[in-house]
């Protein structure tokens, strides 16, 4: 539901504000998500979620805080206002650990020490004890006996401070055990405790920071509440008809367009089996307010870590889109993961995008243009030139070329591209002669064509290559190394990799290709157009 707004004024759209009280005092627009506010804190004690960063998890946060405060005016006209009938204030303690990102235990207390003392002001209470455990267990007895009410515990972004030693096992276990031992009252608290909600990006086991919260009821992959954070196809068209409208008159198109163009790029989030798709509310919310559909979520953070952990895991990203999993290896504790799955996923880079319930088995991907795009523009370093201004240019002369149906040109560009990347940078240095990198390198730069690119498809007979899809043609690609491209197209024949495409409608071209090991680019192509 959107906020009521003087005809007079704009829509006002709350970037960056993530204070429920700000957001309905100032008239921003807010989607309302009261009715799971209220069943959440009417059915559940201790409640875990995990959600990407910038998904709306400290908004939800700041929802519960003003609710538990009984601060019924500023739900007026949201759905808990009909569901509620009692308004209760309760004392509310609410932490957030996004500042303690130094990676030391030190700065840890210093954090909590800062928090405990501002929530002691706050309700006029004495310091209870020397460390923080024991002030933060004084602090709850303490208020319930002052107020006759239990309390209300919220810690958001809990994970902030092992994310960030995520890569050093020591420093992580020395946080990892200071967390546990700051949470270690709350079990003991119960008969004190109204509700307590944790949030944050990544899903650390509960063994080891909440051992003693074994009750502790994780909503993270509920097909019910797998809408509580980001904006749903229904939402963005009951509540943001205002912006619509004003990019389709900056992108000079139609309502319909825009709608399409936002869903490509936004959309596409999946938390359960069964679960409707949601959209980033973070780039929605920019796009909206500048009329432009842009890269905004992935502007706000490069993710250098994920680099860290692909290269730890020896991750072949051609592989990550549609990769299959279960839910124990793509949902499992972050700091035992084995592959770079969890962090992805739980990091919003890839998502659910199909079930299987008989083999319960989950294929991943990204989630929308905007994810796959910015991620793949941050590991060109990596993986094909440093030089990322030359790598963009050369992909607006493919890109070009390519909405010329001239897939020859397209690839002579790549191949002087290729040709002139050192050879101590990107893959090269790593595998010279190897075919999976040579793959990677195109893959790379063909995603950014904002172009439909996949890498190793499945098929009944085996894996293609490359697979590109434009508006008027799909080139189906066979790479060889030092071989032949007539032996290119004999396995696109053999393995029947074109007879998906061929009722697609566009023109199916197949294409073969030989890099070279000694010239270090592409030697040669050839490339066939299907008769369908």
């Amino acid at each position: 539901m959107q906020v009521a707004i003087n005809s007079q004024t704009m829509t006002k759209y709350p970037i960056g504000i993530q204070t429920f009280s700000n957001i309905r005092e100032e008239q921003y627009l807010y989607v309302d998500k009261t009715q799971y506010v209220y069943e959440l804190a009417n059915t559940k004690k201790y409640v875990f979620l995990s959600r990407p960063r910038r998904f709306g998890k400290s908004l939800l946060t700041s929802t519960f805080h003003a609710y538990f405060s009984g601060r019924k005016e500023l739900f007026k006209g949201l759905a808990i206002e009909q569901l509620e009938k009692e308004w209760t204030q309760y004392p509310v303690l609410h932490f957030s650990l996004s500042t303690a990102k130094r990676g030391t235990v030190e700065d840890l207390d210093n954090q909590l020490d800062f928090q405990l003392g501002r929530c002691e002001k706050e309700y006029q209470l004495p310091q209870g004890g020397k460390d923080t455990t024991s002030r933060f267990q004084a602090l709850i007895t303490h208020l319930f006996e002052k107020t006759g009410q239990q309390v209300v515990i919220l810690i958001d972004e809990y994970d902030a401070p092992l994310l960030t030693v995520l890569h050093d096992k020591e420093r992580l276990e020395a946080i990892r055990t200071e967390l546990q031992s700051f949470y270690s009252p709350l079990k003991d608290l119960d008969p004190y405790l109204r509700f307590v909600f944790i949030t944050g990006i990544s899903k650390f086991s509960q063994l080891s920071i909440f051992s003693q919260l074994n009750n502790l009821y994780n909503i993270s992959m509920l097909p019910k509440y797998a809408a509580l954070c980001g904006i749903t196809q229904q939402e963005l068209e009951d509540n943001f008809q205002e912006g619509i409208s004003g990019l389709a008159r900056n992108l000079d198109c139609s309502k319909d367009e825009v709608l399409q163009k936002l869903r490509r790029q936004y959309d596409g989030y999946h938390f359960a089996a069964k679960s409707p798709g949601v959209y980033n509310p973070f780039s929605l919310l920019y796009a909206m307010d500048t009329e432009e559909i842009g890269n905004y979520w992935f502007a706000t953070g490069t993710p250098t870590f994920l680099v860290n952990m692909i290269r730890k895991f020896h991750t072949d990203i051609t592989k990550i889109d549609g990769a299959l999993a279960s839910a124990q290896e793509f949902d499992a504790p972050t700091e035992d993961m084995h592959s770079i799955l969890p962090l992805f996923y739980q990091s919003g880079y890839i998502t659910i995008k199909g079930y299987d319930p008989i083999l319960d088995s989950y294929t991943l991907g990204f989630p929308n243009e905007e994810v796959k795009v910015g991620l793949l523009y941050t590991l060109v370093p990596y993986y094909v030139n440093r030089d990322t201004n030359l790598t963009r240019n050369t992909v607006g002369q493919m890109y070009l070329a390519l909405r010329r149906d001239d897939i020859n040109e397209a690839l002579g560009i790549a191949r002087s591209f290729f040709a002139g990347i050192p050879y101590e940078e990107g893959t090269l240095k790593d595998a010279p002669t190897s075919e999976g990198h040579f793959t990677v390198m195109l893959y790379v730069m063909f995603s950014f064509l904002n172009l439909y690119v996949y890498a190793q498809v499945r098929t009944a007979k085996g894996r293609m290559d490359i697979l590109l899809k434009t508006d008027t043609a799909i080139y189906v690609m066979e790479l060889k190394i030092d071989g032949s491209v007539d032996e290119a197209l004999r396995q696109i024949d053999d393995k029947g990799y074109a007879i998906p495409y061929e009722a697609d409608g566009r023109k199916v071209v197949k294409v073969g290709l030989n890099f070279s090991t000694n010239e270090r680019t592409i030697k040669e192509w050839k490339v066939e157009t299907q008769k369908n």
